[in-house]
């Protein structure tokens, strides 16, 4: 498997993850903090079993592991305030501006990295961000303009802090093996969601759910296609131009597009989806803006 194979292959899984996440966090869970707690505990436990699998190795010096923390904690509040979001939003309209973060690589790329960009890379940060913000308007009520989604600003800083990560991610790479990123990084996030969450009144709401076996199944396998993305994207990372990485991955909104439009059909109660036919071309232009503009940063010479 190349680094690219692998890249596209995390797009189509994590795309599954996020949709499931939507549907469980607006659907199925009493509070946002309760689909924290077993989602957590999965992490924390995954995190725990391959942490003891694949020990850390020895003769690093102390600067890559803090790198490596730096993208566990980056990325555990990026994916926090994405999660977040999901309680109230669309999964196509999250998921687009979430993935601009190649964006971000690109552009710290240049201060950190050395790297420069030309005219069409600074034209196709535009355009990702242009895209970014239409898929985040929404119709202000009878006719009166638009205003962004509530939610954009903190998209955009999930964003941000994604393409931090997967910076620092590929700094630590150079030296810890990606099992060990991994470990760092679902202990980091299994025990920020179970500190935030652990609560009595959070326990006594998960505890008298409705459907408690049938939606933490639900969890558990949604949470094990994660496990199974996050450790293919730090191998595809390892091997490949972060960058360009991010890049690939970062068709990940077109899946979650295909797979919503087909949930709307299909299960209409699944997901809290509109698909009219201006919508769907308002998500469609918007996916296209930021999936080109990122693809042009990084493969324009």
């Amino acid at each position: 498997m190349t680094w690219i194979t692998a890249a596209l292959v995390v797009a189509a899984l994590m795309a599954v993850v996020s949709v499931v996440d939507s549907h469980l966090i607006s659907r199925r869970m009493p509070s946002f903090w309760t689909f924290l707690i077993p989602a957590g505990v999965i992490h924390l436990s995954f995190g725990l079993i391959f942490f003891a699998l694949h020990p850390p190795v020895s003769g690093v010096d102390a600067f890559p592991w803090f790198m490596a923390v730096v993208s566990a904690v980056t990325r555990t509040a990026a994916a926090l305030l994405m999660l977040y979001a999901m309680r109230t939003e669309e999964v196509t309209r999250i998921i687009p501006v979430v993935y601009a973060h190649p964006v971000v690589v690109a552009i710290l790329a240049v201060p950190l990295l050395g790297e420069s960009l030309n005219y069409l890379q600074w034209l196709a940060i535009f355009m990702t961000v242009a895209g970014a913000v239409l898929i985040s308007l929404k119709s202000w009520g009878q006719g009166r303009g638009v205003r962004l989604h509530r939610s954009f600003v903190m998209l955009l800083a999930s964003s941000l802090l994604f393409g931090v990560a997967n910076v620092a991610t590929k700094y630590a790479s150079d030296y810890i093996s990606f099992w060990n990123m991994y470990s760092i990084t679902a202990i980091c996030l299994g025990g920020v969601f179970c500190l935030l969450s652990m609560r009595p009144k959070v326990l006594r709401d998960l505890w008298g759910m409705t459907g408690r076996g049938t939606t933490l199944t639900l969890i558990a396998f949604n949470e094990t296609i994660a496990l199974v993305g996050i450790v293919l994207s730090f191998w595809a990372i390892e091997r490949g131009p972060v960058s360009l990485v991010s890049t690939v991955m970062g068709i990940r909104p077109f899946f979650v597009f295909l797979y919503a439009l087909v949930l709307s059909r299909s299960f209409p109660t699944v997901l809290d989806e509109r698909f009219s036919p201006g919508i769907a071309a308002l998500k469609i232009a918007s996916i296209a803006l930021v999936v080109g503009g990122v693809a042009i940063i990084n493969l324009v010479d």
